[in-house]
């Protein structure tokens, strides 16, 4: 049974080599963003509306956690997600476990090529949203969302090429899936 988690920071790269993973391994793929959806689809409400509902019901994280965690346990899976690879640890869910972080001003470049917008204004709000993340998860779990010594592979994505980093993630993971 596989089980890869993918987490990291905003612009690394996370659902590219979730996506390329998925094609590679024929294993499903799910990311975090998938489900909050159809929580905001359950709760009648669109993206923008759920989002500041959350902002003061931590009970939908709570819910957006256990559905993470029932997709971890059922197994041969990669679960994209900010928590996936803590959601694992906590759970004591066996699971390959990536980290993937790129350079802030390298991270905002990317958002802007995907989405637009002023790369200054991306790259502060980008440093604005991983301190307001760490503060929540810091609160909400008691963990430290940059502490990264729970991931089998870390991987700084700001001058590796997607297929590297796939090379790197599958031959990591072979080693590992050897050693158990």
């Amino acid at each position: 049974m596989v089980r890869i988690t993918l987490s990291g920071t905003p612009g690394s790269g996370k659902s590219t080599i979730a996506e390329l993973l998925h094609e590679r391994l024929s294993l499903p793929y799910v990311y975090s963003g998938m489900i909050f959806r159809e929580l905001a689809k359950e709760h009648n409400m669109s993206l923008a509306d759920f989002g500041s509902y959350c902002e003061t019901h931590d009970d939908i994280d709570r819910e957006l956690d256990e559905k993470q965690v029932t997709i971890l346990k059922k197994g041969n899976v990669i679960l994209e997600g900010r928590l996936a690879g803590w959601l694992a640890v906590l759970n004591n869910i066996t699971a390959f476990k990536i980290w993937i972080d790129a350079k802030p001003s390298i991270r905002a470049e990317r958002i802007v090529e995907r989405e637009g917008g002023n790369i200054k204004k991306q790259h502060e709000k980008l440093l604005n949203r991983q301190k307001s993340e760490q503060i929540r998860y810091k609160t909400y779990y008691d963990i430290d969302i940059m502490d990264t010594s729970i991931y089998d592979l870390c991987v700084d994505s700001s001058n590796k090429k997607p297929q590297e980093i796939l090379q790197i993630s599958l031959d990591k993971l072979k080693t590992a899936q050897k050693s158990h």
